[in-house]
């Protein structure tokens, strides 16, 4: 069921980094995103993927995984993502890329979800860093890295306290909590 599916799909930021995915999972991961829908059907995404240890490592210090957890500074070795997907916006193509990106990131990691990986929608980039270290042409506007592996933490969805506070936090054992408004809150009419 989708709405199951949903649920388990949850922003991961600690993967068991030692298991591999195979650049055939990435590609079937693409093929998702290359199926889903974009704005007037212009298709301007592409993709760099990335499954090997040392082009990971090119990848990760510029990234910035959780920004709301202020005394953790993201994954150390052994927890970092097994494998990275780059979103680009072919702006020769199309400079409307914003929804094509958050559409076909959401693809991917519903995908990823089913194959039992965990993945987390990355946008705090150091863009021009990234692009000097993988020589990324200025065609190609950098919309977001999914990083993706083996989940490594338990995430788990709980309801918006009084507070009306909607960051998410992490408790003594490492759980993962993510608040979410209630359905009537978000409904106007």
């Amino acid at each position: 069921m989708i709405r199951d599916l949903i649920i388990k799909n949850r922003s991961c930021r600690r993967f068991h980094e030692e298991v591999d995915i195979k650049l055939d999972s990435l590609r079937e991961l693409i093929d998702l995103a290359r199926l889903s829908a974009s704005a007037r059907n212009a298709q301007p995404l592409k993709y760099i993927l990335s499954c090997e240890p040392q082009r990971n490592s090119l990848i990760f210090p510029h990234l910035t995984l959780a920004a709301y957890l202020k005394d953790w500074s993201g994954p150390g070795e052994g927890e970092r993502p097994a494998a990275y997907i780059i979103i680009l916006g072919d702006t020769g193509i199309s400079r409307f890329l914003a929804y094509d990106a958050g559409i076909a990131a959401q693809s991917i990691l519903l995908g990823a979800t089913e194959k039992s990986l965990g993945g987390c929608i990355v946008a705090s980039i150091d863009r021009e860093e990234l692009r000097k270290a993988l020589d990324i042409s200025s065609r190609y506007e950098i919309l977001l890295v999914l990083a993706l592996g083996k989940p490594k933490e338990k995430v788990v969805i709980e309801t918006v306290g009084p507070s009306g506070d909607t960051k998410y936090w992490r408790d003594n054992e490492g759980v993962h909590h993510v608040p979410k408004r209630p359905l009537d809150d978000i409904i106007i009419a």
